[in-house]
């Protein structure tokens, strides 16, 4: 399997952003795959893009907002 570059799009004192983390740290299938946590709160233009939606995971061809689950992000990460 090659390894996934996921992102999750998120900010501080997000309750369901912990969630999406938790999900996806909860996942053995995603284990050995990079996770870069990008706080939206850092740049304008991602709050304008994200803020709304967020958390949102981005597998590199599909962003997923929440709520997600387990089988929302082996589909979307298989293909």
């Amino acid at each position: 399997m090659n390894t996934l570059n996921l992102v999750l799009y998120s900010t501080d004192h997000c309750t369901m952003c912990e969630q999406a983390l938790e999900l996806l740290f909860s996942m053995p299938e995603l284990q050995g795959s990079s996770l870069e946590v990008i706080d939206v709160g850092e740049d304008q233009a991602l709050t304008e893009l994200y803020g709304e939606r967020l958390p949102v995971l981005s597998t590199g061809n599909t962003e997923l907002d929440w709520p997600f689950d387990a089988k929302t992000v082996r589909e979307a990460v298989a293909g």
